[in-house]
């Protein structure tokens, strides 16, 4: 008797879970635990659990995408715990990196860094491998949450039955759809997804995930990306801010005769993470970089404002070797991974028609941040990468040397024939800083530090302020041989951004007193065989290659020229993702408006028609100044 009620009620037990009330309560109850649950992890202040009742809205949207995985996989499954703990726990993942992100960075993560994915196999995970926690806990979380989900998979009864008549199938097919689009971007999905039902600042990736949480902010900048790549130029608007250059732009263009000598041969150097520390507090009168102070007083420098900080160096350089900057391109966070064009104008091109012979110089991987595919685009001639070096080229730290680099850029420049245009990266200063194996511990443990700067943070600092003396050395030794060379040769010389020293930051703070994300680093443009005055100036880095075409003497290329004429008024404008907006008045945000329409149309190679020619004095050979001057046709051929 005993044996047959104890039946009836495991009967009774199965009978319950298996009612169609408990199909739909139970998958409700845990969509509940996990909007709620993404709100905690997530921190944000619109999306805690707290404003449930305020503004629900904020933390479904954020918990949507984690919902709708939840529910295909719960269709194909058919165990819910399994379903929702596998949604939950990558959406766990995807926090822990964009907390990563933020240490290192000091900017969440936005849609275009899971491109960077593609970039683990080309070189990246030895690169983005270092920033990674060398605490075992997170690693040991992370196989606990498995051995979760193993269990339940193993454990939980489904919740309905294999076959359904073809309910399944609808039901799958629909999430799959739905769930599809929103990862597509399709335009749809910003009736629910914009700042007027939640929280979006265009201009703050940070305050749009602080309020509307990382995965709604993930979304809506996703959206907006899509959006963005069907922006077009506006012709009038660009010609409107071309004949407000006008005469300063003729007068640049304008080509001297008596001045054409011998074509000088020219090398960039992009240092990593290279910037003056004297910037910062503590080291107002320290001199770290001899070499740089005492090449600034042969020739051009001064601040340079940069697109990004801490990383993403693909920025500056895209901006450096276009003149286009990525102000205008919201979209565009690595361009070298989302440039769809064969052929980008550029520096490079503009060179090459100069009969330039064109080598770009970089001791990585030349796959990763796709380097090789994108430097053909750009124009270059040859990619010297980490294979074509010396296999005995020597490695500090962690990375190829610059010294090596140096070398390299030695071997490279010849004395005869075409002259030579060669842009070197660098990376021996690369992060992160807390480790950095094989180095003089005595030399790097002797460098001073800022008052109150202690521990990792400390160790850091050293660490870089290590590499970036051989980076200033190395500058220094690199412009001494240039100077002994028989042709006359041109060096630029830029920091990519600033290193992602937050702690430190934080507690010496800057001299300007301004925050860590409106810094600028640092630029130089020198000619080592005949030195010349100092001259200061506020760049962006879109700026220089027109800079540089300048001193090169080569006039012709009108948008670099216009680039020269408008500095002092966007110079400042270009600033890294997330820092704080500096304000435009009406003339700025008219001038900053057509200038993005110049970008556009330049990017999509239909602003030539638009730009004046190079002009020759009268009775030389060329065009005349009266032939300079854009026509309203092509204007109107610009928009087709």
């Amino acid at each position: 008797m005993p044996q047959n009620i104890e039946k009836s009620e495991t009967s009774a037990h199965r009978d319950w879970r298996d009612t169609a009330a408990w199909r739909v309560v139970w998958p409700l109850l845990l969509a509940c635990a996990f909007v709620l649950l993404t709100g905690l992890v997530d921190g944000g202040v619109g999306v805690a659990p707290a404003q449930l009742f305020q503004q629900p809205v904020f933390l479904l949207a954020n918990a949507l995408p984690g919902l709708l995985l939840a529910l295909l996989l719960l269709v194909l499954t058919r165990r819910a715990m399994l379903s929702f703990g596998v949604s939950f726990l990558l959406q766990t993942v995807i926090y822990a990196v964009n907390k990563l992100k933020i240490a290192n960075l000091n900017v969440p993560l936005m849609p275009q860094d899971f491109g960077m994915v593609s970039q683990l196999h080309k070189g990246g995970l030895h690169l983005l491998g270092g920033y990674l926690p060398s605490s075992p806990w997170p690693y040991l979380a992370i196989v606990l949450g498995v051995a979760i989900i193993i269990a339940i998979w193993k454990w939980e009864p489904t919740l309905f039955r294999r076959h359904t008549q073809g309910k399944r199938v609808a039901a799958g097919a629909l999430l799959f759809v739905v769930f599809g689009t929103l990862l597509a971007g399709v335009p749809g999905w910003a009736h629910m997804y914009n700042g007027q039902r939640l929280w979006m600042e265009p201009w703050s990736v940070s305050g749009t995930a602080e309020h509307s949480g990382l995965v709604s902010s993930l979304v809506m900048f996703h959206l907006d990306q899509a959006r963005q790549q069907h922006k077009k130029g506006d012709p009038n608007a660009a010609m409107q801010v071309i004949g407000q250059a006008g005469q300063q732009l003729r007068q640049r263009m304008q080509i001297d005769p008596q001045a054409q000598g011998e074509a000088p041969d020219i090398v960039v150097i992009q240092s990593e993470s290279f910037f003056d520390p004297s910037i910062v507090k503590g080291y107002e009168q320290a001199d770290l970089t001899p070499n740089l102070r005492r090449l600034a007083a042969q020739g051009s420098s001064g601040p340079l404002h940069v697109p990004t900080f801490g990383g993403g160096t693909i920025r500056t350089e895209f901006e450096v070797l276009t003149g286009l900057s990525l102000r205008y391109f919201g979209s565009m966070q690595f361009p070298y991974l989302q440039m769809n064009s064969k052929v980008v104008p550029s520096m490079v091109r503009s060179l090459r028609a100069h009969g330039y012979e064109t080598v770009a110089i970089h001791g990585n991987d030349p796959t990763f941040w796709n380097r090789n595919s994108a430097f053909k685009a750009i124009g270059f001639d040859r990619f010297v990468s980490q294979s074509s070096f010396p296999k005995n080229a020597a490695v500090d730290g962690k990375y190829m040397s610059d010294r090596a680099m140096t070398d390299e850029i030695m071997a490279q420049l010849k004395d005869a024939g075409p002259p030579q245009f060669l842009f070197a990266i660098s990376i021996e200063a690369h992060g992160p800083y807390d480790d950095s194996p094989g180095i003089n511990v005595e030399e790097r443990n002797a460098i001073p530090i800022p008052e109150g700067v202690e521990g990792k943070a400390k160790l850091e600092t050293q660490n870089y302020l290590y590499h970036i003396r051989h980076a200033d050395e190395e500058l220094g030794r690199l412009a001494d041989m240039l100077a002994k060379r028989e042709r006359p040769t041109l060096l630029l010389f830029y920091g990519d951004h600033l290193p992602g020293l937050t702690d430190m930051y934080n507690t010496a703070g800057f001299v300007d007193g301004k925050d860590m994300l409106s810094q600028a680093g640092t630029w130089l443009l020198v000619n080592p065989r005949n030195p010349g005055k100092a001259e200061r100036e506020d760049l962006a880095s879109w700026m220089l290659p027109g800079k540089l075409l300048e001193h090169a003497g080569i006039h012709d290329d009108a948008y670099f020229a216009l680039t020269q004429v408008l500095a002092p008024q966007l110079a400042t404008l270009t600033r890294a993702p997330n820092a704080p907006r500096q304000a435009e008045d009406e003339a700025e945000q008219s001038l900053d408006h057509g200038m993005a329409n110049v970008a556009l149309l330049r990017m999509k190679g239909k602003l030539d028609p638009l730009l004046p020619q190079a002009q020759w004095p009268a009775g030389e050979t060329g065009m005349a100044s009266g032939d300079s001057e854009p026509s309203a046709s092509a204007a109107a051929g610009a928009h087709q």
